[in-house]
């Protein structure tokens, strides 16, 4: 019917009618051409369809027997049986999106459509002001629901769904994840939000598709070619094919832009297996510490003898004239109430030196953390990780260090070397920060430094930077609790306390430092510069700080009042106990004697830990909470064990082969959305754990199955794989193997 009409009006365009008669017959033949064209050549479907996301599609059936892992060539074998279904739920949701984003979205879907957006951006912007300390009304850590052990918190997977700000910028990964894991691309949202004096430009929001690892893929490997060699840390030692060796170390963490995804080598001679606790506090293997600048340190030190094979350190030659167990009595005769191992637990050590005094007091029940500063190039952090003592390395400028505030009950610095009065005092500020209240900064030097008054004009340097410290405390009202000089061991020590009230504040002359605003999260620690104020001392009973913690062990199982969810806490105790006792140390082959260095690589409220702490006298748990995870740090704290803030998405701030066992218990289904590229996690794992040592991972059996082809690639021997449902086990050993 419409050839014919076209037809008849070709003929009478022939007809001699006017120019503006046939240009219209023209322009309408056009017109109907175009239309019958796209009639014919038009696909079947006319929707185009983009898979966004896999939470549609249906899970597979549960089972309620105990099965092993699926082999890792049979990975697929989880897909679903309603594939087909789920793509038809997929295309009519696709078809939903394309209107609302285009604005023509019904009028019932805008409360979801609002939702919607709430749930993707103001998460984020949570996390930026928490960050950068700006947060309004950022929930304390005991009132935020946490993810179980084996169950999933929502609030715990909005926030690592919303991804993460770090120091102004969201780390995300650098495009998407297709359902074979390659790289799509993504859509730019571009954002701009005042929050105070912070201000996010141009963010970008990304997603990873599919599983955390490729199923179907496949890894050669090689080792790092790095000035560090074998003692690479990849955020902290600097890469460059030139440069001065004072440059060698970073003055701040700057990670590279590509995670490693290459293996460090193994010491020039060799590694041996490690000396076993105890005798490591005596003697350690030299070659497994070897390096240059160490072997010139031990030449000048008479507490490092290098005897044999073994690096030694005589109980009768320490740092302290007269011994350390005389040094720590001075302390407490001085200061009666540091009663070492019942008041005083937990201990930050600034700077690294033979670790005499983290052994003795780790013999008075007190658990000494020791921050290694990079900046000696002699790697003694290295000498007390091998040894067996808790230690991190990080540089020490104007960031914050990872650890949340008012947690430790002293501070030690002995000749440590930091000018505390620099850069307008703000190491010490960040001391203060760490300390809880009524906490204890121990100074202590080898010569007693004269302080004149301030009239003085001929002072040298010496005397004018203890007239800076004078000035520092005074400013931050710390109370000079002793100060005298050991004869017998010739050691100067001043001991300050933090004020454990916001009345001494109040009665400053110059209020410099000020005081913080109420906005200003004294938490935040990752990447945030230090800040020039004081944080104001909890006043409330409900507010953590008020009290001082129970003494030890009992502080271990004491609940106080902040702490809202006790119910959830002591349940998660009891969860681990029972896993530990009945499964860990029986059941899967460890030989715990060989254990000392652990890691809970995302801890939560520190019941691994404080299960293992209790069956296993010989072995100290690093607990570490993930920055997009609920804070729950400071819980760890309380109860008397230690842990640090991380990103996973980055590396680690410890030496190569720190850790004899490291326990993940659902980490990597939690960093599906926020690493571009999880295989650099195992491989990170693979440069902290030592030889020998073993890896304990309890995830989702999607993603122990391609993890245990990435850990056989790395040659390590898979001592046990347990599935259950669509939970699973995963417990391997890390062999000598090196390509």
């Amino acid at each position: 019917m419409a050839l014919a009409r076209m037809t008849r009006l070709a003929r009478q365009a022939k007809r001699p009618f006017g120019l503006c008669a046939k240009t219209t017959a023209v322009g309408i033949l056009g017109l109907c051409f175009i239309f019958v064209w796209s009639i014919f050549s038009s696909p079947s479907s006319s929707v185009t369809t983009q898979r966004e996301s896999f939470d549609d599609i249906a899970e597979p059936s549960s089972s309620s027997r105990s099965i092993p892992l699926p082999p890792v060539n049979k990975s697929n074998s989880n897909q679903p049986s309603t594939d087909s279904e789920s793509k038809k739920a997929l295309e009519s949701k696709q078809q939903e999106t394309h209107k609302v984003n285009n604005g023509s979205a019904p009028a019932g879907n805008k409360d979801h459509q609002n939702h919607h957006h709430h749930q993707e951006t103001a998460k984020p912007v949570k996390r930026q002001r928490q960050q950068h300390g700006t947060s309004e009304k950022v929930p304390s850590s005991e009132g935020v629901k946490e993810n179980g052990q084996e169950g999933d918190s929502a609030t715990d997977e909005d926030e690592e769904e919303a991804g993460e700000v770090v120091d102004g910028k969201e780390e995300v990964g650098e495009g998407e994840r297709n359902e074979n894991g390659d790289l799509v691309e993504v859509e730019n949202e571009e954002e701009e939000q005042d929050e105070g004096s912070v201000k996010v430009e141009k963010r970008k929001k990304q997603k990873f598709k599919g599983p955390v690892f490729d199923p179907n893929g496949h890894y050669s490997w090689r080792l790092c070619n790095t000035r560090s060699k074998f003692n690479y840390i990849p955020c902290i030692d600097m890469e460059t094919s030139s440069g001065k060796l004072q440059s060698y170390r970073h003055t701040e963490r700057s990670c590279p832009r590509n995670s490693p995804m290459c293996l460090v080598p193994l010491p020039h001679e060799g590694y041996g297996t490690p000396v076993r606790w105890p005798e490591s506090k005596l003697k350690v293997l030299y070659k497994n510490v070897a390096h240059p600048k160490l072997a010139d340190f031990i030449k000048r030190s008479s507490w490092l003898v290098q005897s044999g094979e073994y690096l030694a350190f005589p109980q009768n030659q320490t740092e302290f004239k007269g011994g350390v167990g005389h040094y720590l009595d001075f302390i407490e005769e001085m200061v009666p109430d540091i009663e070492w191992g019942k008041n005083i637990r937990i201990v930050l050590d600034i700077g690294c030196g033979d670790s005499s005094f983290e052994a003795s007091l780790l013999d008075k029940d007190v658990l000494t953390l020791v921050l290694g500063l990079k900046d000696d190039l002699v790697d003694l952090g290295q000498v007390a990780l091998e040894r067996g003592f808790p230690a991190i390395v990080s540089p020490f400028g104007t960031r914050r260090l990872p650890f949340p505030s008012g947690v430790f009950d002293a501070i030690h610095c002995f000749s440590c070397g930091i000018p505390w009065h620099s850069n307008e005092g703000k190491r010490l500020l960040e001391m203060n920060r760490l300390l809880r209240p009524g906490g204890y900064f121990i100074l202590s030097s080898k010569h007693d430094n004269i302080e004149v008054e301030e009239g003085q004009v001929h002072a040298s340097p010496c005397i004018l930077r203890a007239l800076s410290m004078t000035k520092l405390t005074a400013s931050l009202c710390w109370n000079i609790l002793a100060h005298k000089t050991d004869e017998d061991s010739d050691v100067s020590v001043k001991i300050y306390q933090k004020p454990d009230s916001n009345d001494i504040y109040e009665l400053r002359r110059k209020k410099n430092p000020p005081i913080c605003k109420e906005t200003e999260n004294p938490d935040a620690a990752w990447y945030v510069p230090i800040k020039t104020c004081l944080h104001t001392i909890p006043l409330s009973i409900e507010q953590r700080g008020t009290e001082w913690p129970e003494d030890w062990p009992k502080r271990l199982e004491t609940y106080p009042e902040w702490m809202s969810n006790k119910e959830r806490l002591i349940a998660d105790s009891s969860h681990w106990k029972a896993i530990v006792d009945k499964s860990y140390l029986a059941g899967i082959g460890i030989d715990w004697s060989s254990i000392r260095n652990v890691m809970d690589m995302k801890a939560i409220h520190g019941g691994f830990a404080a299960a293992l702490s209790q069956s296993q006298k010989n072995l100290w748990v690093m607990n570490v909470v993930p920055v997009h995870a609920p804070d729950t740090l400071p819980i760890v704290y309380e109860r008397g064990l230690i842990g640090v803030y991380h990103d996973w998405c980055e590396p680690f701030s410890t030496y190569p082969r720190s850790y004899d066992l490291l326990h993940a218990d659902h980490l990597f289904s939690r960093l599906k959305n926020r690493c571009k590229q999880p295989v650099a996690i195992v491989v990170e794992m693979d440069r902290i754990l030592r030889p020998g040592g073993w890896v304990i991972v309890r995830d989702k059996v999607e993603i122990l199955v391609p993890l245990e082809g990435i850990l056989k690639s790395l040659k390590w021997e898979m001592r046990l794989t347990y599935a259950q449902d669509k939970e699973g086990m995963l417990c391997a050993q890390k062999t000598m193997w090196r390509p």
